[in-house]
């Protein structure tokens, strides 16, 4: 439950390696959330994360094993985070793979690894973790999707269209949730500086994990049900949406 201050005591993140995610939690406990629950697919990896968010103010912080693609494992490890933990907060869900967008083209492979990670494993997790949302009656569902899901481009379009179809389930699993207690709030960042993108032409209006960490937070903060980041990106996105698709095919960055 939130406490007397309305700040949120407890956290699971869902692809806990994640850059924007360790900085949102970063910020989350800040602010005095108190447990933290990483899920990766590997917890040895995040050893250092870990003492740093005891040595920041977390009482309770642990890392579980997690794989995107392991769907039949997601509803038992959801159900025993909460068997552990008893009510969580905010879930945050912050994995995806971008991959590469040439090889996806020629290998199925490839392109079922991107959709597989970045979609249907989100998708597989979230039932499990909305059915004990709403079983609660209380909390955040926090999905980071991005600016590519409004309209994909020629240069990434495989890690594009598989989030589109998140951002779009996660429309649906708002509506589906609303009435009984449980928020649900879309990120959207735009180009962020992060290992993932890491040598690649920055795109304009260009972020930071920091940056999108402070727009989750408050979006939390306000139950808001769409946050970009940065904000102008809002008032971007329609405008790229609406140009004429022989315009759009020139912008392969």
């Amino acid at each position: 439950m939130r406490d007397a201050l309305g700040d949120v005591e407890s956290v699971l993140v869902l692809g806990g390696r994640s850059e924007i995610a360790m900085a949102t939690v970063r910020a989350l406990v800040a602010r005095r959330t108190r447990r933290v629950v990483l899920a990766v697919r590997d917890p040895d990896t995040v050893i250092a994360e870990l003492s740093e968010l005891r040595a920041a103010g977390a009482t309770e912080v642990r890392a579980v094993a997690f794989d995107a693609t392991h769907f039949d494992t997601h509803d038992d490890l959801i159900a025993g985070i909460w068997r552990d933990e008893g009510d969580i907060d905010v879930v945050l869900l912050a994995f995806g793979v971008l991959g590469d967008q040439t090889e996806s083209e020629h290998s199925g492979a490839v392109a079922r690894s991107i959709v597989d990670t970045t979609f249907t494993g989100a998708v597989s997790v979230l039932v499990a973790v909305a059915n004990r949302m709403e079983q609660q009656g209380h909390g955040s569902i926090v999905v980071v999707s991005s600016v590519a899901a409004v309209r994909p481009r020629r240069a990434n379009f495989t890690y594009a269209a598989a989030k589109a179809g998140l951002d779009a389930y996660t429309q649906g699993l708002a509506d589906r949730l609303h009435g009984t207690g449980v928020h649900v709030m879309v990120v959207r960042p735009g180009f962020v500086h992060t290992r993932m993108t890491a040598g690649m032409a920055a795109a304009p209006f260009s972020t930071d994990p920091d940056t999108v960490a402070t727009a989750i937070v408050e979006g939390v903060r306000k139950q808001s049900h769409t946050v970009y980041a940065p904000s102008i990106l809002r008032a971007v996105m329609p405008v790229l949406r609406a140009l004429p698709r022989p315009i759009w095919r020139r912008l392969r960055a």
